[in-house]
């Protein structure tokens, strides 16, 4: 069973990873807007990712005989000055999300919540990818500089990436331990 503290922390949290999708659908709406769909494709996995990360944690409250609480989105940003703006957004998202899971950490240990911070693990790995990601592509995106066949190139390795569920939802991995 979860404490108070923790289910009312998760259910923040899950809005936070339901933020982080509208966030990413954002951005790729506008990299189709400025005629670069791999970039977009590149947002648009993105999405996913951090709805499939929403339902982790929806998935571990139920198992734990907690309610979800599902409150309003807030509405994210929707113009960037260029290109490389929305990846220098993503990353200090995603380093904002890191905290937000250590947070989580913290408290799970601190209310000795061994399952939650069991499930938790798997975010604490999974965010040194969703940090990794969008920082690579930024250093490759600065090293075109304002050559825009650099850009294109990147646009088309972006267009390659596809969706894969995570194991911890296909039953890969066990969600929570209780």
């Amino acid at each position: 069973m979860l404490s108070q503290r923790m289910l009312d922390a998760l259910n923040k949290q899950i809005n936070a990873e339901m933020y982080s999708g509208y966030l990413y659908l954002s951005m790729s709406a506008y990299y189709q807007s400025i005629g670069l769909p791999g970039f977009a494709n590149w947002f648009f996995v993105q999405n996913q990712e951090e709805q499939a990360h929403a339902q982790i944690i929806y998935n571990h409250v139920i198992d734990r005989g907690g309610r979800v609480i599902l409150k309003a989105i807030e509405a994210p940003p929707t113009d960037w000055s260029g290109p490389i703006a929305p990846f220098e957004d993503a990353l200090k998202h995603e380093q904002k999300v890191t905290a937000m899971i250590n947070d989580l950490v913290n408290l799970a240990l601190e209310e000795k919540d061994f399952a939650s911070n069991a499930m938790l693990q798997w975010f604490v790995t999974e965010q040194v990818e969703e940090e990794k990601n969008p920082a690579d592509i930024l250093q490759q995106l600065k090293l075109t500089g304002d050559a825009p066949g650099g850009l294109l190139i990147i646009d088309r390795e972006l267009a390659t990436r596809v969706f894969v569920p995570p194991a911890i939802l296909t039953g890969g991995e066990a969600a929570s331990a209780g």
